[in-house]
């Protein structure tokens, strides 16, 4: 990793990671038996691997777009694609089917999602119309794929559990809103939905500070949610208040995980290859892989239990 140079305004202490830049960079995902990074560039069709230490880093490509990654217990990957859910083998490089996708594949394709303390793979979808609200929310477990819920909402994202598991965040992007539910681990069944957070939707404001894309929970039980559009990070506490804000060299940061062998640097994705020209003239980090080390560290992902 190279150091930033001093930008004003720019949390000090930030770096480059990986400076190819991604289309869409998503779902970053910290291996501990590996010691490496994984993510996808959804647009891209690509997996990536990053060995920080070393710098080796290895990309393979996707039979549809990857959205979203889980760790499985034998150490390989479960991945969301556009068509459906795999296993995917990096020592072979293989995509292993597990279901197929419970959608229209034309108007819809899976985006973020998170494996639950029980070992259950959350993902949501993206309605790409975004004419109606009629994304949805499933649940991979043990090979079988349920609807949790469906409609409310347009672009799925945000999802995170809090450290107790009682609770799971959730975003619906474009409507600038984040809300958490009762969850039951045994169950896996969810609760209503409150308010946790509603961001000013006027994107001509002066002040506007970006839409809720994706989210991660850390070790004292703060979720920490990126702002795309908004060059920055926030981290708020489980009453909702914020603690911090982390302000970045690039216009929309799309998730953040926690790595490192002490778990206290936050590697974060970003979208960029295929923004706008004046905005990749303005932020050149656009879609690169940026990495803080942070006082508080994160949490080791749960498996998926096939």
């Amino acid at each position: 990793m190279s150091a930033l140079l001093h930008q004003d305004g720019v949390e000090p202490g930030l770096q480059v990671a990986f400076d190819e830049p991604m289309i869409v960079g998503e779902s970053p995902l910290w291996h501990s038996l590996e010691h490496c990074l994984y993510w996808v560039d959804i647009d891209g069709f690509a997996i990536h691997r990053l060995h920080p230490e070393s710098g080796a880093h290895k990309k393979w490509t996707a039979p549809s777009e990857p959205t979203a990654l889980g760790l499985c217990e034998d150490g390989t990957l479960v991945v969301a694609l556009r068509d459906g859910f795999a296993r995917f083998n990096s020592a072979s490089g293989l995509f292993t089917p597990l279901a197929v996708a419970p959608y229209d594949t034309a108007t819809a394709r899976f985006n973020d999602g998170r494996v639950d303390a029980a070992g259950r793979f959350w993902v949501g979808t993206m309605y790409e119309p975004k004419d109606a609200r009629k994304a949805a929310m499933y649940v991979l477990e043990r090979g079988a794929v349920r609807c949790a819920w469906e409609g409310g909402m347009t672009t799925s994202n945000g999802l995170a559990f809090s450290a107790d598991g009682r609770y799971m965040y959730h975003a619906d992007t474009p409507s600038h809103r984040i809300d958490r539910y009762r969850f039951d681990v045994a169950s896996g069944e969810l609760g209503a939905a409150e308010a946790f957070q509603r961001f000013d939707a006027d994107k001509s404001a002066p002040g506007y500070g970006g839409r809720p894309d994706g989210a991660a929970v850390d070790s004292e039980g703060a979720y920490w949610v990126a702002m795309f559009e908004g060059s920055r990070l926030l981290r708020f506490d489980a009453s909702g208040a914020l603690l911090r804000e982390v302000k970045l060299p690039l216009r929309c940061p799309t998730m953040m995980a926690f790595g490192g062998a002490d778990l206290r640097t936050l590697y974060i994705t970003s979208a960029g290859a295929r923004r706008p020209l004046e905005e990749r003239t303005r932020y050149p980090l656009s879609g690169c892989l940026l990495a803080l080390r942070v006082e508080v560290p994160g949490r080791l992902e749960t498996a998926y239990l096939p």
